[in-house]
C-alpha cells in the first residue's frame, strides 16, 4: 500500500500540482458545527440522499421545495407521527416523488431522530463519532435508520459535513491498487480494512477521512 504522500503525488500530477488539488479537496465540518445542525437538516439531508439513490438528481432538485413543504420542513415530531391519511395524501402528491416506500422511510427516520434523543441527539452522536471508526457510524445509521444502507448514509453525512470517506468507483479502485480490497467493498470484513488502510494514513497525513477520500477520488 502507498504512503498517503505518494497517492498525493499521484492526484497532484493529474490536477495540475499540488496547490491546484489542494483547492480541490474539501475539508469536513468541526464537531461544533456539526452539533449546531437541526434535527430537521438530517431529516431532509437523509431524505434527499434516499431518493437520490435511482433517481436522476436533477428531478429530486427540482421537487425539493415540494418535499419541504409536503414534510412540514421536515419537523421531527410532526412527521413521526403522521397519520394514514396524511401518508396517503403523500402518494397523490404531485410535488413529490410518488415512491411508497421511500416515503414511508421519512416517518421511519423521525421517529428514528426522535430515538437518537436519549444519546443525546442526532448531531451530538454524529460530531461526536470518531472517523477512526467511521464504518461503525455507517452501521448504525443502517441498522436504526431506513433506507440509510449504501451510499445514502455516506452522501447524507458528507453533504453535511461530518469527516467521511465516500466509497465511489474512483475510491474504490485506488482501493483495489493498493490492494486493500479485491472488489467494491461490501463485507463487514471488507469494510474493516478500508478503515484501517484510512487510519493509516490519517496517522501518517494528519488528514481526515474527507480529505483523503477525496486525494484517493482524484488519483485515478
Amino acid at each position: 500500500m502507498r504512503s498517503y504522500q505518494e497517492i498525493f503525488d499521484i492526484a497532484a500530477a493529474r490536477k495540475g500540482g499540488a496547490e491546484a488539488l489542494e483547492a480541490m479537496i474539501d475539508k469536513p465540518l468541526p464537531a461544533a458545527e456539526l452539533l449546531k445542525i437541526p434535527e430537521d437538516r438530517w431529516l431532509s439531508q437523509f431524505t434527499k440522499s434516499i431518493f437520490q439513490a435511482g433517481f436522476n438528481w436533477k428531478v429530486i432538485e427540482a421537487k425539493w421545495d415540494g418535499f419541504e413543504e409536503a414534510f412540514s420542513g421536515f419537523d421531527v415530531n410532526r412527521v413521526a407521527f403522521f397519520n394514514d391519511e396524511e401518508f396517503d395524501a403523500l402518494l397523490s402528491n404531485k410535488a413529490v416523488v410518488r415512491n411508497g416506500t421511500k416515503l414511508r422511510s421519512v416517518i421511519d427516520n423521525a421517529i428514528f431522530i426522535q430515538e437518537m434523543r436519549e444519546d443525546g441527539g442526532i448531531s451530538k452522536v454524529i460530531a461526536g463519532w470518531p472517523s477512526t471508526d467511521y464504518i461503525s457510524l455507517l452501521e448504525l445509521l443502517k441498522k436504526r435508520g431506513s433506507r440509510l444502507g449504501g451510499f445514502a448514509a455516506g452522501y447524507s453525512l458528507r453533504f453535511q459535513g461530518k469527516d467521511s470517506f465516500l466509497l465511489s468507483q474512483d475510491v474504490t479502485a485506488r482501493l483495489i491498487v493498493e490492494g486493500v480490497i479485491e472488489k467494491p467493498a461490501t463485507s463487514k470484513t471488507a469494510m474493516r480494512a478500508v478503515q484501517a488502510a484510512f487510519n493509516t494514513w490519517m496517522d501518517q497525513s494528519g488528514r481526515g477521512l474527507t480529505e483523503i477520500s477525496r486525494t484517493l477520488a482524484m488519483s485515478v
